[in-house]
């Protein structure tokens, strides 16, 4: 990945490019551009992390389950404001989720004892470490909208989410995935986008939503949405 003098990357990861260059440099001469398509799984329960992934584009999900997989829920999310393994950053090789590309795109892979290399410098080992508590902020916050909101506000919510990561008003999933992600049956789904249909917040269509007012969602996810993402541009910029 090459960097400008002031420590712009033309890549696209922000977590990269908003860092000075000399930060960014002991891993961005390791970094590989990689492909990463809908459905692949970086990280599965319990087992080491060989590789860390810094997205340039797509969504990535951090999914929780229960030990026998009969029960999952998304925990979180990774776009090109971020990286995966950060269990890494944070000293262990592992952790009980699975970790797969949601919505297909792009970015850079990484070796993870690249990665515990580079952390000897400082400053960079602060800001990822700043990276992983915003997405610990992210995670909290994920249950705290499970516990309050209605499905049609936490659909919402999540479509915002991925809006910050993609920046394009569609969203290629299908209900069953969502179904997934959200913890629910596929039916719920199918209701809940019916209400932010005929609130006139997006349109689907077979395998994508489109959103349509923004500002829409924002209401309808109240505080539910919000402490995170300015916890993130607190720490590593907005």
């Amino acid at each position: 990945m090459k960097l400008d003098d002031n420590g712009t990357s033309r890549d696209g990861n922000l977590l990269l490019t908003r860092m000075p260059v000399e930060w960014a440099e002991p891993l961005a001469r390791h970094l590989v551009p990689v492909d990463l398509p809908q459905g692949m799984v970086i990280e599965e329960p319990d087992e080491p992390v060989e590789h860390v992934y810094f997205p340039t584009s797509g969504v990535i999900s951090i999914v929780a389950m229960s030990r026998e997989r009969s029960a999952q829920i998304e925990a979180g999310l990774i776009g090109r404001e971020g990286m995966s393994g950060s269990m890494l950053v944070l000293g262990t090789d592992r952790a009980p989720h699975q970790t797969t590309v949601q919505i297909g795109g792009s970015g850079f892979r990484l070796e993870a004892e690249r990665l515990r290399a580079a952390l000897s410098h400082e400053p960079l080992r602060e800001r990822l470490l700043h990276y992983c508590h915003a997405l610990s902020v992210q995670t909290a916050h994920t249950a705290l909208a499970n516990a309050k909101l209605k499905l049609d506000a936490r659909l919402a919510r999540w479509l915002l989410m991925c809006q910050d990561r993609t920046g394009t008003d569609e969203v290629p999933l299908t209900h069953d995935f969502l179904s997934v992600m959200l913890g629910v049956r596929r039916a719920g789904v199918t209701v809940s986008l019916h209400i932010l249909e005929g609130q006139g917040l997006v349109r689907a269509t077979r395998g994508l939503i489109r959103i349509l007012d923004r500002e829409g969602l924002e209401e309808m996810v109240g505080g539910c949405y919000g402490v995170p993402e300015a916890e993130y541009a607190r720490l590593i910029g907005g």
